[in-house]
């Protein structure tokens, strides 16, 4: 499903039911903005692995539509590490996969765009250093080096949300 925003919403988000109100923006990275156009758009995930082409895919196109064209590389490669986390650490520990969907969204304000996606798992996102034969862990350290920000919140009653802009 893909749902555009066009209303507020309530200051209280729960990892079901977290659209990002119109203005919405991550309170760690408020000193990025700039004046511009604001606009957001949607994406639930569902749990299966074939999620993550689809959050890429869904990507292009909406960067495309708000003429951001030169994003669309690099929030790729953000996007594939943070739907791969959420899908399989925000879902990992939870009973009912289906009830609490993965939502993706994308925030645009200006020229700045935030990929942000919520789960309903409690793991926190940690940057990790992996030893030289091991064959994952560094995705954080690809949301690190390619985003002017990146970081994390919890969410009530549970679940988090996690987050990177780009410009």
């Amino acid at each position: 499903m893909i749902y555009v925003q066009s209303t507020t919403a309530p200051s209280q988000w729960t990892s079901f039911d977290w659209w990002p109100p119109i203005g919405w923006w991550p309170e760690a990275a408020r000193d990025l903005l700039v004046p511009g156009p604001s606009a957001s758009a949607t994406f639930v995930l569902p749990p299966t692995p074939a999620s993550v082409h689809s959050a890429r895919s869904f990507t292009v196109g909406t960067l495309t539509g708000w003429g951001l064209a030169e994003l669309i590389d690099n929030m790729e490669l953000v996007v594939s590490e943070l739907a791969t986390n959420a899908l399989r650490h925000g879902l990992h520990l939870t009973e009912s996969r289906g009830e609490c969907p993965v939502h993706m969204s994308l925030v645009r304000r200006g020229p700045l765009v935030t990929s942000a996606f919520t789960d309903p798992g409690a793991s926190v996102p940690v940057l990790r250093y992996p030893g030289p034969l091991d064959t994952g862990g560094l995705g954080l350290h690809i949301v690190e080096s390619l985003s002017l920000r990146w970081g994390w919140s919890a969410l009530a009653p549970h679940g988090k949300i996690v987050w990177a802009v780009l410009s």
